[in-house]
């Protein structure tokens, strides 16, 4: 039981860390607390695909398994310590779907 709630708890501490880091990356306009005007509250950023589009998706889909295996994709491929903001290991097309099936 408590590695299940260390492990929990350090998920929350890395979507914290995911959700700082690329709220702020990549825009020209901010607010007075320094986040960008074009997110919406409840929503983050994500490059996805070869030419690294980018995608403002709810955090809500930061709860579900589908997106979680994107995360730990991600975080493999990646890593999560560099300057180039959320990075999604997969084909636009396939996070285009995923998304809007999950967003249902």
């Amino acid at each position: 039981m408590a590695i299940r709630k260390s492990n929990k708890f350090s998920q929350s501490a890395m979507i914290k860390q995911i959700l700082k880091r690329c709220s702020s990356l990549g825009k020209k306009q901010y607010d007075e607390q320094g986040l960008p005007l074009d997110v919406p509250k409840g929503h983050f950023v994500v490059y996805v695909g070869e030419n690294r589009s980018r995608y403002i998706v709810p955090i809500s889909l930061l709860t579900t398994p589908e997106f979680q295996s994107l995360l730990q994709r991600a975080e493999e491929e990646f890593g999560f310590d560099h300057d180039m903001g959320l990075t999604i290991p997969c084909e636009e097309v396939v996070f285009e779907s995923l998304t809007s099936t999950l967003l249902r």
